[in-house]
Protein backbone atom coordinates (compact mmCIF):
# COMPACT_ATOMS: atom_id res chain seq x y z
CA UNK A 1 0.00 0.00 0.00
CA UNK A 2 1.31 3.51 -1.24
CA UNK A 3 1.27 5.76 1.83
CA UNK A 4 -0.90 8.52 -0.53
CA UNK A 5 -3.40 5.07 -0.63
CA UNK A 6 -6.42 5.68 1.88
CA UNK A 7 -7.12 3.42 4.63
CA UNK A 8 -10.44 2.46 4.66
CA UNK A 9 -12.20 2.41 8.27
CA UNK A 10 -15.50 0.79 9.24
CA UNK A 11 -16.81 2.54 11.83
CA UNK A 12 -19.52 0.72 14.09
CA UNK A 13 -20.68 3.34 16.66
CA UNK A 14 -22.70 0.83 18.92
CA UNK A 15 -24.99 1.61 21.14
CA UNK A 16 -25.10 3.52 24.50
CA UNK A 17 -22.09 5.95 25.29
CA UNK A 18 -20.33 4.47 21.81
CA UNK A 19 -21.12 6.96 19.59
CA UNK A 20 -20.63 9.68 21.82
CA UNK A 21 -16.74 8.16 22.67
CA UNK A 22 -16.90 7.29 18.96
CA UNK A 23 -16.98 10.75 17.63
CA UNK A 24 -14.04 12.32 19.29
CA UNK A 25 -11.85 9.04 18.01
CA UNK A 26 -12.88 9.53 14.47
CA UNK A 27 -12.04 13.66 15.33
CA UNK A 28 -8.49 12.56 16.38
CA UNK A 29 -7.90 10.69 13.19
CA UNK A 30 -9.34 13.77 10.97
CA UNK A 31 -6.79 15.97 12.70
CA UNK A 32 -4.17 13.39 11.92
CA UNK A 33 -4.98 13.30 8.66
CA UNK A 34 -4.91 17.08 8.21
CA UNK A 35 -1.09 16.92 9.44
CA UNK A 36 0.34 13.85 7.98
CA UNK A 37 0.62 11.72 5.01
CA UNK A 38 -1.98 9.42 6.00
CA UNK A 39 -5.60 9.54 4.29
CA UNK A 40 -8.66 7.77 5.64
CA UNK A 41 -12.26 6.63 4.27
CA UNK A 42 -14.48 6.50 6.88
CA UNK A 43 -17.73 4.15 6.56
CA UNK A 44 -20.64 4.26 9.36
CA UNK A 45 -22.46 1.02 9.63
CA UNK A 46 -24.91 -0.52 12.25
CA UNK A 47 -24.28 -3.08 14.65
CA UNK A 48 -25.75 -3.68 18.25
CA UNK A 49 -28.73 -3.79 20.47
CA UNK A 50 -30.55 -0.70 18.90
CA UNK A 51 -30.59 -2.12 15.30
CA UNK A 52 -31.49 -5.87 16.69
CA UNK A 53 -34.32 -4.15 18.77
CA UNK A 54 -35.39 -1.98 15.57
CA UNK A 55 -34.59 -5.19 12.97
CA UNK A 56 -34.59 -8.16 14.61
CA UNK A 57 -30.62 -8.69 13.24
CA UNK A 58 -27.63 -7.50 15.16
CA UNK A 59 -25.35 -6.86 12.57
CA UNK A 60 -26.71 -7.24 9.03
CA UNK A 61 -25.47 -8.68 5.95
CA UNK A 62 -23.73 -5.24 4.70
CA UNK A 63 -22.32 -4.39 8.36
CA UNK A 64 -20.57 -7.96 7.99
CA UNK A 65 -19.35 -7.20 4.23
CA UNK A 66 -18.13 -3.80 5.08
CA UNK A 67 -16.14 -5.40 7.99
CA UNK A 68 -14.22 -7.72 5.78
CA UNK A 69 -13.73 -5.10 2.72
CA UNK A 70 -12.31 -2.39 5.02
CA UNK A 71 -8.44 -2.03 6.05
CA UNK A 72 -9.49 -2.04 9.77
CA UNK A 73 -13.05 -1.56 11.66
CA UNK A 74 -13.57 0.83 14.82
CA UNK A 75 -15.66 -0.61 16.85
CA UNK A 76 -17.63 1.32 20.14
CA UNK A 77 -19.32 -0.50 22.74
CA UNK A 78 -22.53 -3.09 22.03
CA UNK A 79 -25.19 -4.09 24.25
CA UNK A 80 -27.72 -3.21 26.61
CA UNK A 81 -28.47 -5.18 29.13
CA UNK A 82 -32.56 -4.78 29.03
CA UNK A 83 -32.52 -5.82 25.16
CA UNK A 84 -31.38 -9.44 24.64
CA UNK A 85 -31.67 -12.44 22.33
CA UNK A 86 -34.25 -15.23 23.51
CA UNK A 87 -32.42 -17.09 25.12
CA UNK A 88 -31.63 -14.24 27.27
CA UNK A 89 -28.03 -13.31 26.32
CA UNK A 90 -26.46 -10.04 25.43
CA UNK A 91 -26.55 -8.49 22.01
CA UNK A 92 -22.68 -8.79 21.35
CA UNK A 93 -21.14 -8.32 17.52
CA UNK A 94 -17.99 -8.07 19.08
CA UNK A 95 -17.98 -11.31 19.71
CA UNK A 96 -19.34 -12.52 16.32
CA UNK A 97 -17.00 -10.31 14.88
CA UNK A 98 -13.97 -12.81 16.42
CA UNK A 99 -16.05 -16.21 15.41
CA UNK A 100 -16.36 -14.65 11.63
CA UNK A 101 -13.24 -12.91 10.88
CA UNK A 102 -11.17 -15.64 13.15
CA UNK A 103 -9.70 -12.81 15.51
CA UNK A 104 -7.72 -15.08 17.74
CA UNK A 105 -5.62 -12.48 19.49
CA UNK A 106 -7.00 -10.34 22.08
CA UNK A 107 -4.72 -7.45 22.95
CA UNK A 108 -5.54 -5.39 25.77
CA UNK A 109 -3.25 -2.95 26.89
CA UNK A 110 -2.51 -1.96 30.50
CA UNK A 111 -0.14 1.63 30.55
CA UNK A 112 -0.26 4.04 33.46
CA UNK A 113 -0.79 7.18 31.70
CA UNK A 114 0.70 10.19 33.70
CA UNK A 115 -1.80 12.12 35.97
CA UNK A 116 -4.06 9.01 36.23
CA UNK A 117 -4.65 7.44 39.72
CA UNK A 118 -3.65 3.58 40.18
CA UNK A 119 -4.75 1.78 43.19
CA UNK A 120 -1.68 -0.20 43.69
CA UNK A 121 1.09 1.13 46.24
CA UNK A 122 4.03 2.08 43.95
CA UNK A 123 2.44 2.03 40.69
CA UNK A 124 3.86 6.07 40.01
CA UNK A 125 7.36 5.10 40.76
CA UNK A 126 7.55 2.12 38.88
CA UNK A 127 4.97 2.58 36.28
CA UNK A 128 2.61 0.18 34.95
CA UNK A 129 3.13 -0.88 31.32
CA UNK A 130 2.16 -4.90 30.36
CA UNK A 131 -0.38 -5.90 27.22
CA UNK A 132 -2.33 -9.09 27.84
CA UNK A 133 -2.83 -11.36 25.04
CA UNK A 134 -6.15 -12.95 25.59
CA UNK A 135 -6.68 -16.06 22.95
CA UNK A 136 -10.43 -14.82 21.54
CA UNK A 137 -12.03 -17.80 19.67
CA UNK A 138 -11.81 -20.68 21.79
CA UNK A 139 -11.50 -21.40 24.98
CA UNK A 140 -14.64 -21.57 27.23
CA UNK A 141 -15.80 -19.10 25.29
CA UNK A 142 -16.63 -22.20 22.40
CA UNK A 143 -19.14 -23.17 24.61
CA UNK A 144 -21.42 -19.81 23.38
CA UNK A 145 -24.49 -20.78 22.80
CA UNK A 146 -24.12 -24.65 23.37
CA UNK A 147 -24.37 -25.25 26.92
CA UNK A 148 -26.13 -28.07 27.86
CA UNK A 149 -28.73 -27.41 30.94
CA UNK A 150 -30.99 -29.82 32.88
CA UNK A 151 -33.11 -29.57 36.23
CA UNK A 152 -30.08 -31.31 37.80
CA UNK A 153 -27.11 -29.14 36.23
CA UNK A 154 -25.32 -27.09 33.55
CA UNK A 155 -22.53 -28.09 31.27
CA UNK A 156 -20.15 -25.56 29.44
CA UNK A 157 -16.91 -26.86 27.29
CA UNK A 158 -13.93 -25.71 27.16
CA UNK A 159 -12.22 -26.11 23.68
CA UNK A 160 -8.39 -25.36 22.85
CA UNK A 161 -6.88 -26.36 19.49
CA UNK A 162 -3.30 -26.85 18.60
CA UNK A 163 -4.11 -24.43 15.29
CA UNK A 164 -5.78 -21.31 17.21
CA UNK A 165 -2.82 -21.81 20.06
CA UNK A 166 0.22 -21.95 18.30
CA UNK A 167 -0.73 -18.72 16.15
CA UNK A 168 -1.67 -17.25 19.18
CA UNK A 169 1.99 -17.74 20.69
CA UNK A 170 3.72 -16.96 17.54
CA UNK A 171 1.85 -13.49 17.59
CA UNK A 172 2.67 -13.18 21.66
CA UNK A 173 6.52 -13.90 21.09
CA UNK A 174 6.78 -11.67 18.11
CA UNK A 175 5.04 -9.04 20.51
CA UNK A 176 7.20 -9.51 22.76
CA UNK A 177 10.44 -9.33 20.78
CA UNK A 178 9.18 -6.11 19.13
CA UNK A 179 8.47 -4.45 22.82
CA UNK A 180 12.06 -5.55 23.55
CA UNK A 181 13.29 -3.34 20.35
CA UNK A 182 11.33 -0.48 21.55
CA UNK A 183 13.52 -0.74 24.57
CA UNK A 184 10.63 -2.47 26.62
CA UNK A 185 12.04 -5.97 28.78
CA UNK A 186 10.29 -7.99 26.09
CA UNK A 187 9.87 -10.88 28.55
CA UNK A 188 6.30 -13.13 27.82
CA UNK A 189 4.86 -15.22 30.24
CA UNK A 190 2.14 -18.37 29.62
CA UNK A 191 -0.76 -17.90 31.90
CA UNK A 192 -2.56 -21.16 32.46
CA UNK A 193 -3.92 -23.83 35.15
CA UNK A 194 -2.28 -26.43 33.48
CA UNK A 195 -1.37 -27.49 37.14
CA UNK A 196 -5.16 -28.81 37.25
CA UNK A 197 -6.50 -29.07 33.87
CA UNK A 198 -4.78 -31.57 30.58
CA UNK A 199 -6.50 -28.36 28.44
CA UNK A 200 -4.02 -26.39 29.85
CA UNK A 201 -1.10 -28.83 30.25
CA UNK A 202 -1.59 -29.09 26.40
CA UNK A 203 -1.55 -25.11 26.13
CA UNK A 204 1.63 -25.01 28.14
CA UNK A 205 3.20 -27.52 26.11
CA UNK A 206 2.54 -25.83 22.90
CA UNK A 207 3.82 -22.50 24.72
CA UNK A 208 7.11 -24.25 25.23
CA UNK A 209 7.47 -25.49 21.72
CA UNK A 210 6.84 -22.35 20.48
CA UNK A 211 9.17 -20.63 22.87
CA UNK A 212 12.27 -22.46 21.34
CA UNK A 213 12.05 -20.69 18.62
CA UNK A 214 12.28 -17.44 19.86
CA UNK A 215 15.57 -17.75 22.35
CA UNK A 216 15.74 -14.09 22.02
CA UNK A 217 12.34 -13.27 24.54
CA UNK A 218 12.82 -14.42 27.65
CA UNK A 219 9.80 -16.96 28.36
CA UNK A 220 7.88 -17.73 31.71
CA UNK A 221 4.89 -19.81 33.22
CA UNK A 222 2.48 -18.90 35.82
CA UNK A 223 -0.66 -20.02 37.01
CA UNK A 224 -3.74 -17.83 36.90
CA UNK A 225 -4.31 -17.45 40.51
CA UNK A 226 -0.52 -16.55 41.41
CA UNK A 227 -0.61 -13.94 38.27
CA UNK A 228 -3.88 -12.42 39.74
CA UNK A 229 -1.69 -12.19 43.07
CA UNK A 230 1.23 -10.41 41.60
CA UNK A 231 -0.79 -8.00 39.49
CA UNK A 232 -2.26 -6.58 42.32
CA UNK A 233 0.53 -6.16 44.27
CA UNK A 234 3.60 -5.95 41.58
CA UNK A 235 1.95 -5.63 38.17
CA UNK A 236 5.22 -4.02 37.28
CA UNK A 237 6.93 -7.34 37.31
CA UNK A 238 4.98 -8.26 33.92
CA UNK A 239 5.42 -7.45 30.33
CA UNK A 240 3.54 -9.44 27.86
CA UNK A 241 1.44 -11.88 29.42
CA UNK A 242 -0.89 -14.45 27.28
CA UNK A 243 -3.58 -16.55 27.96
CA UNK A 244 -7.00 -18.33 27.29
CA UNK A 245 -10.40 -16.60 26.63
CA UNK A 246 -12.14 -16.66 29.65
CA UNK A 247 -8.84 -16.16 31.89
CA UNK A 248 -8.03 -13.25 29.70
CA UNK A 249 -11.54 -12.15 29.91
CA UNK A 250 -10.99 -11.63 33.82
CA UNK A 251 -7.62 -10.57 33.76
CA UNK A 252 -7.79 -7.68 31.48
CA UNK A 253 -10.75 -6.31 33.53
CA UNK A 254 -8.44 -6.28 36.30
CA UNK A 255 -5.09 -4.68 34.41
CA UNK A 256 -7.62 -2.17 32.92
CA UNK A 257 -8.15 -1.80 36.76
CA UNK A 258 -4.52 -1.15 37.89
CA UNK A 259 -4.48 2.08 35.28
CA UNK A 260 -7.45 3.85 35.86
CA UNK A 261 -10.27 1.74 34.82
CA UNK A 262 -11.95 0.89 31.62
CA UNK A 263 -12.17 4.47 30.55
CA UNK A 264 -8.65 4.03 29.85
CA UNK A 265 -8.44 0.93 28.27
CA UNK A 266 -8.04 0.16 24.61
CA UNK A 267 -8.51 -2.85 23.27
CA UNK A 268 -7.77 -4.72 19.48
CA UNK A 269 -9.02 -8.52 18.40
CA UNK A 270 -6.53 -9.56 15.39
CA UNK A 271 -6.51 -12.50 12.94
CA UNK A 272 -4.29 -13.01 10.17
CA UNK A 273 -6.32 -10.89 7.49
CA UNK A 274 -8.64 -8.92 9.94
CA UNK A 275 -8.49 -6.49 13.10
CA UNK A 276 -11.33 -4.79 15.09
CA UNK A 277 -10.37 -2.21 17.63
CA UNK A 278 -12.55 -0.99 20.63
CA UNK A 279 -12.62 -0.25 23.75
CA UNK A 280 -12.25 -2.41 26.72
CA UNK A 281 -15.61 -0.70 28.23
CA UNK A 282 -19.17 -1.20 28.18
CA UNK A 283 -21.95 0.92 26.97
CA UNK A 284 -22.68 2.44 30.45
CA UNK A 285 -26.36 2.61 29.54
CA UNK A 286 -26.59 4.75 32.85
CA UNK A 287 -25.06 7.82 31.51
CA UNK A 288 -25.54 7.59 27.94
CA UNK A 289 -26.50 10.93 26.22
CA UNK A 290 -25.48 13.07 29.52
CA UNK A 291 -21.90 13.85 27.88
CA UNK A 292 -19.75 12.14 30.68
CA UNK A 293 -18.22 9.08 29.18
CA UNK A 294 -14.09 9.13 29.26
CA UNK A 295 -13.36 8.92 25.52
CA UNK A 296 -10.00 7.71 26.01
CA UNK A 297 -10.62 4.28 25.64
CA UNK A 298 -11.40 4.66 22.27
CA UNK A 299 -9.26 7.24 21.18
CA UNK A 300 -6.66 4.49 22.28
CA UNK A 301 -8.14 2.33 20.27
CA UNK A 302 -7.48 4.28 17.02
CA UNK A 303 -3.62 4.44 18.32
CA UNK A 304 -4.09 0.59 18.64
CA UNK A 305 -5.57 0.45 15.02
CA UNK A 306 -2.81 2.80 13.68
CA UNK A 307 -0.39 0.87 15.21
CA UNK A 308 -1.58 -2.14 13.46
CA UNK A 309 -2.29 -0.74 9.87
CA UNK A 310 1.54 0.14 10.25
CA UNK A 311 3.11 -3.08 10.54
CA UNK A 312 0.42 -4.34 8.19
CA UNK A 313 1.18 -1.96 5.43
CA UNK A 314 5.35 -1.10 6.43
CA UNK A 315 3.49 2.47 6.95
CA UNK A 316 6.12 4.46 8.70
CA UNK A 317 3.20 7.63 9.13
CA UNK A 318 0.87 5.74 10.86
CA UNK A 319 3.54 3.76 13.67
CA UNK A 320 4.36 7.62 13.57
CA UNK A 321 0.75 9.13 14.05
CA UNK A 322 0.14 6.52 16.58
CA UNK A 323 2.92 7.55 19.24
CA UNK A 324 1.66 11.25 18.48
CA UNK A 325 -2.05 10.11 19.81
CA UNK A 326 -0.81 8.17 22.75
CA UNK A 327 1.58 11.33 23.68
CA UNK A 328 -0.99 13.68 23.32
CA UNK A 329 -3.58 12.13 25.61
CA UNK A 330 0.17 11.76 28.25
CA UNK A 331 -0.24 15.39 28.12
CA UNK A 332 -3.72 16.21 27.81
CA UNK A 333 -3.87 13.80 31.41
CA UNK A 334 -0.57 15.35 33.21
CA UNK A 335 -1.92 18.66 31.96
CA UNK A 336 -4.83 17.57 34.65
CA UNK A 337 -7.95 16.77 32.77
CA UNK A 338 -9.81 14.57 35.23
CA UNK A 339 -12.90 11.87 33.95
CA UNK A 340 -15.45 11.82 36.03
CA UNK A 341 -14.63 8.41 36.97
CA UNK A 342 -11.50 9.62 38.70
CA UNK A 343 -14.07 12.29 40.59
CA UNK A 344 -13.29 14.80 38.01
CA UNK A 345 -15.19 17.13 36.02
CA UNK A 346 -14.52 16.96 32.58
CA UNK A 347 -16.70 14.96 30.52
CA UNK A 348 -16.63 13.87 26.78
CA UNK A 349 -16.25 16.98 25.08
CA UNK A 350 -13.79 18.23 27.54
CA UNK A 351 -11.46 16.09 26.91
CA UNK A 352 -11.76 15.55 23.43
CA UNK A 353 -10.83 18.91 23.38
CA UNK A 354 -7.91 18.41 25.50
CA UNK A 355 -6.40 15.74 23.34
CA UNK A 356 -6.80 17.45 20.11
CA UNK A 357 -5.09 20.59 21.16
CA UNK A 358 -2.03 18.48 22.16
CA UNK A 359 -2.08 16.98 18.81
Amino acid sequence: MSPNDALHIAVLAGDGIGPEVMAPAVEVLRRIEAASRLNFRFTEAPAGANHYRETGVAMPESTIRLCDEADAVLLGACGLPHIRYPDNTEIAPQIELRMLFDLYAGVRPARLVPGVPSPIVGAAEHGIDLVLIRESTEGLFASMGKGVVTDDDARETLVITRRTSERLFDFAFRLARRRKAQGRRGALACVDKANVFKAFAFFRGMFDATATRYPDVEASRVYVDACAATLVRRPWEFDVLVTENMFGDILSDLTAGLVGGLGMAPSADIGDRHAVFQPCHGTAPDIAGQGRANPIATILSAALMLDWLADKHDLDAAAAAARRIEAAVDKACARGIKPMEFGGHDGTAQIARAVVAEL
